[in-house]
């Protein structure tokens, strides 16, 4: 077993072992002489995991390696030297043992894809959704190149929890765990199936990891009538969907064409606003297998595949797509047995596993508690009474629920080709061949190329309109509000299940032929809304309605800005002069921090607000707590009146913005909009604001002016002040905001203004790997940011250090070919090998 260092001053390995074997040469070593050549210092060659980490400014590991095995054995070490408490934690929630070491009431440390749930209700879900069947069909999918990566990053992750466990110093907060412990690949498949199921059942985790049967009595019924009723007298408990749900996560990318960047090369602007902590949050880094591998970008901790990123000719982004990738089956239960159920007439049995959790108990001692879980034919049952007790699972009906992720083994496989992938016509074949990728949209653009590429191509389940009218239940159509362009259907006919296309990658799902792509030359664009805006001078339409609503509804603020943005670039009307989208402008373009609520509404709001020099206010419209208070508008109106209408770490007044327009936001449009949504105008649409809103207005700004009394923050306050990431008992001030108010920059943080400002320290999201990529001749131009910095570890210096230059603004030049990554100034190479 292995490991060597090397930094800038002490040259790579390869290099030393270069420059002795030239030495032996001249005094005689090579042509027989006396002097043998000293033993190779590096790995024996019967070692089965070689690879050198050579990591540049801010950290990146570039892992480089001669085998697959050994890029992930190089991925899996470097990933656990900076974020090993993470991991291991999130390695406890893949295998369902949280409750083991850290009782079953606690609550996950960070966000991410499941929310925060107990640890108990985690536990219980894991390991029934992610059951060792469901596994072993997820190994037998992957090709032997992503299995010899998978088998490479358990083994480096575990060589460094030996190597931190025999020497202290890093990564103190856990290294001494017990619960910080080697991982099997099992494991790895475990996080990386868990990451499919954003989009479906990891929205629904209590309700699957409670659903238990009634215990069987003698028939009921209950009558349509009462059972409505029920339904409409009961409050819905609606899941907060942690992707695609209200604000929530989200991203911005935009593809230029060369029609807009005016030479050879199109541009990738790519930003996913993710998590800022937690399981799920991206970690950057390059892998190479010479003439095999070649890609850097970013990748979820635990998983050993470049999710978003380039390679020598192919760059892309996602962002999370408004197609609904799962679906629940009302099922009519058998007289008297609520753990089988009726399907054209025959009973069928439900699946039952008896799960045992161990759960610590507060004397330290451990003891099991079992629940019997239950999945059809369809997927595994869930308990609805958290969203309405009238949908409880009872003596005659349950539901079941489908996610199409959760028979979709080819995602990571489509990654990998992606990876790996020589043009965008090859990278456009592959995602039309695999329709894998499980929530998202993509952008792309490729070398040689002069058109962008935009696709929402990947698993979507394949519902009929016929099958809409025919299947859907009463219940559906109650929940239809609630939980639009989810199917609901009637489990009991076999006409009801989702349909198959003769181009259909798996069992019930879309074919690719009937999925939005477009290719443009100038640009295409994608900010959470669906596929329909992707280019406004060519909308999208006449998709299956379950990959999200063509022109039927208005789109976000920041689908606006960012379309503003790359239109106003191409017309020369912003303030960068010229009319092309270089690199240069397009990273101050994106980091602008334009509001276009402010830009839009704010003359016309202040007119309305400020007219009144006191304004009394009730109760908050957001919070609906008590206030019962007169207002002063005076020095609020003076403070916006004076704001520049960005949120610029130097701009003064944003958060009186933020605070107004998030209250001001919740009356209806109706109320608030004098020219409504307009599909044929839906850049500039919904626009001006009613004078008959006034009053609503009023409570809003009012309502706002106490919570930033309530603060400390002065009105003028700089933004930097109240936006911020502590690093190092230091706090690194920041710019942006959340998407509600129209930012295109994101930093949206979940902490109340009066509550300690507007902290991204808890569970924020916002901007994280953020990349600028073209493809000039003979080479790849990349300019990336890594927000929250690289490690979660506060002892290490890249804690905060990308953090710093994001707060800067100073994109870093990614390194990228072998002489970029060699001239580094802030080189240290490792090699390692067992």
């Amino acid at each position: 077993m292995r490991r060597v260092q090397a930094s800038r001053g002490a040259l790579p390995l390869s290099i030393v072992a270069l420059a002795a074997a030239a030495l032996l040469s001249a005094c005689g070593g090579g042509s027989g002489g006396d002097i043998s050549p000293p033993p190779d210092p590096g790995t024996p060659p019967t070692a089965t995991y070689k690879a050198e980490i050579r990591r540049t400014a801010m950290g990146v590991p570039h892992i480089k390696a001669d085998t697959w095995a050994g890029a992930g054995y190089g991925y899996g070490y470097a990933q656990a030297e900076d974020n090993l408490c993470t991991m291991a934690d999130s390695f406890l929630t893949y295998r369902g043992e949280r409750s083991q070491f850290l009782g079953a009431d606690a609550q996950l440390l960070a966000s991410s894809t499941i929310g925060r749930p107990k640890n108990i209700e985690s536990d219980f879900f894991h390991r029934h959704v992610i059951s060792d069947d469901v596994v072993q069909k997820m190994i037998a999918a992957q090709p032997d190149n992503l299995k010899q990566l998978v088998t490479g990053f358990a083994a480096g992750y575990n060589r460094y929890v030996r190597d931190v466990k025999a020497k202290a110093g890093a990564n103190a907060a856990c290294a001494s765990e017990a619960w910080v412990r080697p991982v099997s690949t099992d494991d790895i498949y475990r996080r990386m199936y868990a990451a499919n199921l954003a989009g479906g059942y990891s929205n629904f985790l209590p309700h699957i990891a409670g659903a238990l049967a009634p215990a069987a009595s003698g028939p009921t019924q209950l009558s349509a009538r009462k059972a409505a009723a029920q339904f409409a007298s009961a409050t819905m408990q609606l899941p907060e969907l942690q992707v695609g749900g209200h604000e929530g996560v989200g991203s911005n990318m935009i593809g230029f064409g060369t029609a807009a960047t005016g030479d050879g090369s199109p541009l990738l602007f790519g930003n996913p606003h993710w998590y800022w902590r937690g399981p799920d949050r991206f970690y950057q880094a390059q892998l190479t297998i010479p003439g095999q591998l070649n890609v850097s970008g970013t990748s979820f901790l635990g998983i050993p595949v470049m999710l978003i990123g380039f390679n020598d000719n192919v760059a892309w982004s996602h962002t999370v797509s408004t197609a609904r990738r799962f679906g629940f089956f009302e099922l009519k239960l058998a007289s008297g047995n609520p753990t089988s159920y009726l399907r054209d007439g025959v009973t069928v049995k439900m699946q039952a596993t008896a799960i045992t959790v161990k759960v610590k108990q507060s004397d330290g001692g451990v003891s099991p508690v079992t629940r019997t879980l239950y999945k059809s034919e369809y997927g595994p049952m869930v308990n609805l009474g958290l969203l309405n007790p009238a949908l409880a699972w009872n003596q005659t009906t349950a539901f079941a629920m489908r996610d199409i992720n959760g028979e979709n083994y080819r995602t990571f496989r489509n990654w990998l080709r992606w990876n790996q992938a020589k043009s965008l016509d090859e990278f456009i074949a592959i995602q039309r061949e695999e329709a894998a990728i499980p929530w998202v949209n993509t952008v792309a653009v490729g070398r040689g190329t002069a058109k962008a590429w935009y696709a929402d191509i990947g698993a979507v389940p394949n519902v009929s309109p016929a099958q809409t009218t025919s299947c859907t239940t009463p219940t559906g159509l109650s929940l239809r509000a609630s939980l639009p362009r989810v199917p609901i259907f009637d489990g009991s006919r076999g006409y009801c299940d989702w349909q198959t296309d003769a181009d259909s990658a798996q069992k019930g799902a879309i074919g690719a032929s009937r999925m939005p792509s477009l290719q443009r030359e100038d640009y295409v664009a994608n900010m959470n809304d669906s596929y329909w805006l992707t280019q406004p001078k060519a909308p999208l339409t006449d998709y299956p309605d379950i990959m999200g609503p063509a022109g039927t509804e208005a789109v976000s603020f920041r689908t606006r800005m960012g379309n503003r943005l790359a239109q106003e670039r191409l017309a020369g009307t912003d303030r960068y002069g010229g009319n092309r989208a270089t690199s240069d402008i397009v990273q101050r373009m994106v980091l602008n921090s334009r509001v276009l609520t402010a830009e839009l509404f704010k003359n016309d709001a202040l007119d309305l607000v400020c007219a009144t020099p006191k304004i009394t206010v009730a109760t908050d419209p957001q919070t609906k707590e008590a206030i019962g208070r007169d207002v002063d508008t005076g020095p609020a109106c003076a403070a916006l009146r004076n704001w520049d209408n960005t949120g610029t770490v130097a701009s003064r007044g944003a958060h009186v913005w933020d605070e107004f327009w998030n209250r001001a936001a919740l009356m209806p449009a109706a109320t608030l909009y004098n020219v409504p949504f307009d599909a044929k105008d839906a850049v500039n649409t919904p626009r001006d604001l009613k004078a008959t809103a006034a009053a609503g207005l009023q409570q809003a700004f009012g309502a706002a002016i106490a919570r930033i009394e309530a603060s400390g923050y002065a009105l003028d306050a700089p933004r930097g002040e109240v936006l911020f990431a502590t690093r190092g008992g230091q706090k690194i001030p920041l710019y942006g905001g959340c998407g509600g108010p129209g930012y295109f920059t994101i930093a949206c943080s979940e902490n109340r203004l009066d509550k300690g400002g507007y902290s991204m320290d808890a569970n924020p999201n916002g901007n994280s790997y953020m990349q600028v990529v073209r493809f000039p001749e003979g080479g790849v131009d990349a300019r990336t940011f890594l927000t929250f910095s690289l490690s979660d570890d506060p002892a290490s210096a890249h804690n905060g250090d990308y953090t710093r230059a994001y707060s800067a603004g100073q994109w870093l030049k990614v390194p990228f070919s072998e002489a970029e990554i060699a001239g580094d100034a802030a080189l240290r190479s490792t090699s390692l090998s067992e």
